[in-house]
């Protein structure tokens, strides 16, 4: 439940210019505004399920979008089966809004292409259509070798950048310098796991496999465990032995009662 200093469920994913909202809980705008990020005009959001702590945040801050005098820049919301019937039960309260609102059922296994990432939806375990989301980017070029491109010659700026992109480069003089010469190994892209609310689960751990961060729900601790399988939740230990399992890097746990 919100405290002075907490809200419930609601996380912001920022890369690079990108910011993803997953979940949308009582309390979200306001936490966004104590934070450096600040209130900005999000382009998606992504439910896991519709528990009220999950969504109750959700109207309000489309309403403030539309306060704020958001006409074009188009919203789409994204979550499991039912979200269409959840807009269709918000419509009084919301109203006519501005601004373009798209909503996107996704099933799990449904991916979503970004260009140089992915977003893909798992089920998970909460007894209701639920979801969790990975985010994994594509593998990235090698570090680029600024000692190596200054013996070849390659001159600073957007030369550097040709060959940084994957492709060769012809110097003045005829000479081809090709990316393997100025570019480490290729780096493995990173990788985001996000559960939602969850009993342990195989999918999570197959999900979340090689993860270099899985935010797990901790609802109990473990004096609860009987408690947690009742609601199909997870405690603290449970989350940890899931993140032992899939090999993770860094477990994030969130959720916590």
């Amino acid at each position: 439940m919100p405290t002075a200093q907490r809200a419930p469920a609601a996380l912001l994913v920022r890369r690079g210019g990108e910011r993803l909202l997953f979940d949308c809980a009582e309390g979200t705008q306001r936490q966004l505004q104590r934070s450096s990020v600040g209130l900005v005009d999000l382009e998606e959001v992504f439910l896991t399920h519709f528990h009220a702590d999950h969504f109750l945040g959700l109207p309000g801050m489309l309403k403030t979008f539309a306060l704020r005098g958001r006409d074009e820049l188009p919203l789409t919301v994204y979550g499991p089966k039912g979200i269409r019937d959840l807009f269709a039960a918000l419509r009084p309260f919301l109203g006519r809004l501005p601004y373009p609102l798209t909503l996107v059922e996704l099933m799990p296994g449904e991916r979503l292409e970004r260009g140089d990432y992915d977003i893909e939806a798992f089920a998970v375990e909460h007894g209701v259509s639920a979801l969790g989301y990975v985010l994994v980017e594509h593998e990235r070029p090698g570090r680029f070798d600024v000692a190596a491109a200054d013996a070849l010659r390659v001159p600073p700026g957007r030369e550097r950048g040709v060959l940084q992109a994957g492709e060769p480069l012809t110097l003045p003089d005829g000479t081809v310098v090709t990316p393997d010469e100025v570019l480490g190994p290729p780096r493995p892209g990173r990788k985001l796991a996000l559960t939602g609310d969850t009993a342990p689960s195989p999918r999570v751990v197959q999900a979340a496999h090689a993860a270099d961060v899985l935010i797990h729900e901790a609802t109990f601790a473990e004096d609860e465990r009987d408690r947690a399988r009742e609601t199909m939740h997870a405690t603290a230990a449970e989350a940890a032995e899931v993140a032992k399992l899939a090999g993770v890097r860094l477990l994030a746990l969130t959720h916590v009662s």
